[in-house]
């Protein structure tokens, strides 16, 4: 089921279910129930990823980007990839990691065109018809996505795939959103493998297990419901 970037529960694979265990072992994943999170958004949870984290642990980052590495090859196929892109600011590491690892040309996307100089949005050498690969860090409902993909099929560029370490996999636009504009949404691990990886490990208390799973089976319900309000924008990641 990983790739299809679904709306599903666990993933099922060996690298999501050990991604999932890795970024509560460096505190990437935080719960508060008692006290949500509420997001730019708008919205309310229980739950919180900060997959940034990531870059500061080499031992987790080297075993996530390798889980990624692989990931990417059996779901799209490295020899279908010509350059890896990261989105401006989260997916620029992940997309250097990526690419050192399959020795690949990278670039990355800026969220709007630089105000001096060539007026770039795009940095790095991209030739007209390449095959490009989207990283991000994180996808939500997936609307921000847009815009390096505009951006990158601006400059000729062909955009199939996009890639996340982490895909909430809770909304049903962030595939939608996506289809629409022609690319497919892979993730590595989505909340349903936190959630059986915090069980397992007993990262996460009763409350914040029960809070975390009523959270993902109906996202907009319990936001409204802790202090959330419906979201004023869509695609924040």
């Amino acid at each position: 089921m990983n790739g299809q970037a679904n709306q599903g529960r666990v993933t099922g694979t060996a690298e999501s279910r050990d991604t999932a265990r890795l970024l509560l072992e460096i505190e990437s994943i935080h719960c508060r129930p008692d006290n949500p999170y509420i997001f730019t958004s708008g919205r309310a949870s229980p739950v919180y990823i900060d997959c940034r984290k990531i870059i500061s642990f080499p031992e987790a980052r080297a075993k996530i980007m390798q889980h990624a590495l692989k990931t990417i090859d059996r779901e799209i196929g490295w020899n279908k990839i010509d350059v890896v892109a990261g989105g401006e600011t989260a997916g620029i590491p992940f997309a250097a990691f990526l690419a050192a690892l399959a020795k690949k040309p990278m670039i990355y996307v800026r969220k709007q065109p630089k105000g001096f100089g060539r007026m770039a949005q795009i940095e790095g050498d991209l030739k007209p018809n390449k095959r490009v690969l989207l990283v991000e860090d994180l996808a939500t409902d997936g609307g921000s996505k847009l815009v390096f993909i505009d951006a990158l099929k601006k400059a000729e560029a062909r955009v199939t795939d996009c890639f996340v370490i982490f895909h909430y996999g809770i909304f049903p636009q962030s595939v939608e959103t996506l289809a629409v504009a022609g690319v497919k949404l892979h993730a590595l691990a989505t909340w349903w493998d936190a959630l059986e990886a915090a069980a397992k490990g007993k990262y996460f208390d009763e409350k914040g297990l029960t809070e975390t799973r009523a959270f993902l089976e109906a996202p907009e319900q319990w936001s409204a419901n802790h202090g959330g309000r419906p979201p004023t924008r869509p695609g924040l990641r």
